[in-house]
């Protein structure tokens, strides 16, 4: 064999290597790239995976956040098996109702009262039917301790529904609204007292004309007779009627002037020890000449001991000064009674009692002090007197009260600290 062909034989076993190592190399770029592309595929799909994982996470952290800020339950119903589940429940525990999870719809209806139940069932059937896509209501239940009933709200909706629109899941919020109930209560009571406030000024205004007219035409009119008096008499008569109605006009003038001292928060209370016997008996005294112009007697009962409580005298003075005003006024025969005692609480209760007209039991409650009332409108007075002696009473850290009964005269009470 010459030397050429030995040259070619081994040039073209060198090619034939060289072609097979090219081919080997493409196989192997080919596949690292396939093996690449799909790292690259999981790669992003696990990055997919955890980015909507994180989502969801967040997603559920705010959810919670919110069911947590407003007190929330969320439940859910199955509708084709009657179930009802909570799912989470961050209302306040105190007064909360919940199921064990699987638990009977009607388990819960049971728990509330007749009225609400008969709304709820008759909205959870609708929506269980597909007649309406969501509810709203209110309703009664009875707490856990089986207490007194607890207000609550539902809001549902429809959730899921099969091929033929047939709901078959419901799922809603609970929470409890008793503080909101109790808010509302309070914005109606006060927007009744402020209309009954407004009422009874209208009628203090129409009757506070009227009874500062009478008095003042009382003066001036027998001002103008009382140079024609024939006699010493009726001149002496008419000097007294003067004297009565400017006393009852001055009475009228301090009464407002007190009420409008004490809802501006009037002056402190300046306490100090005294005599509560020396007091009685000093209200006995100035009190003795007009009630004995009416045939009344005064009667004063002696404590069992001396009682000198440390309290603001001049304040407990105007209050018995108005109690004993209103027995003259309305105790047309037999006696008016002053008296004190020691309470079993270390507090004095001083008391003015007669046997006048009485008042009627519907009349004997906090409602007979409150300003402008009146049990009588046809009797002359502006109101004022009783509300005067319960604010006067309270800036001592007193209370006032009343017992009586009508035809059967009355007993007013003010009861105040003995320290």
């Amino acid at each position: 064999m010459t030397i050429s062909m030995v040259f070619l034989i081994t040039l073209n076993n060198l090619f034939r290597v060289d072609l097979l190592v090219w081919v080997v190399c493409i196989l192997l770029v080919i596949v690292a790239t396939i093996v690449l592309f799909i790292q690259w595929r999981q790669y992003k799909r696990l990055d997919a995976g955890l980015r909507l994982l994180s989502r969801v996470k967040r997603n559920s952290i705010e959810y919670d956040l919110v069911l947590k800020a407003m007190k929330l339950t969320v439940w859910r119903i199955d509708v084709p098996t009657r179930t009802i589940t909570y799912e989470s429940d961050y209302r306040d525990q105190e007064g909360a109702f919940a199921l064990a999870p699987g638990s009977d719809v009607e388990m819960f209806c049971n728990t509330l009262t007749p009225e609400s139940k008969a709304k709820i069932a008759a909205a959870m059937n609708d929506l269980a039917l597909g007649k309406r896509e969501e509810c709203y209501e209110q309703y009664q239940f009875a707490t856990k301790k089986g207490g007194a009933h607890t207000w609550g709200q539902v809001f549902a909706t429809i959730d899921k529904r099969d091929l033929n629109g047939t709901p078959l899941t419901i799922v809603g919020t609970s929470m409890n609204i008793d503080r909101q109930k109790m808010i509302e209560q309070e914005l109606i009571d006060a927007r009744n007292k402020a209309e009954e406030s407004d009422r009874l000024k209208s009628a203090f205004l129409a009757n506070i004309s009227h009874e500062i007219r009478t008095p003042l035409n009382a003066i001036v009119g027998f001002s103008d007779v009382l140079p024609m008096a024939h006699s010493e008499e009726e001149h002496d008569q008419l000097v007294e009627l003067i004297k009565q109605n400017t006393a009852h006009l001055l009475h009228l003038f301090e009464d407002l002037m007190n009420m409008s001292k004490l809802e501006a928060g009037g002056e402190a209370a300046k306490k100090e020890r005294f005599d509560l016997h020396a007091l009685l008996e000093e209200m006995k005294g100035r009190y003795l000449s007009e009630s004995m112009k009416k045939g009344l007697k005064i009667q004063l009962e002696e404590p069992a001991e001396a009682l000198c409580p440390h309290s603001d005298v001049d304040r407990l003075r105007e209050i018995l000064n108005h109690y004993m005003d209103n027995a003259l006024k309305f105790t047309h025969e037999g006696s008016i009674t002053l008296g004190c005692k020691l309470t079993g609480d270390k507090k004095v209760c001083i008391w003015v009692k007669d046997t006048g007209i009485g008042i009627a039991a519907e009349y004997c409650n906090e409602h007979l002090f409150e300003r402008f009332f009146k049990v009588d409108d046809f009797v002359p007075g502006t109101g004022l007197g009783l509300s005067i002696c319960r604010n006067l009473a309270q800036s001592i850290g007193g209370s006032v009260g009343v017992e009586s009964k009508e035809g059967d005269g009355s007993c007013f009470w003010v009861e105040i600290d003995m320290e």
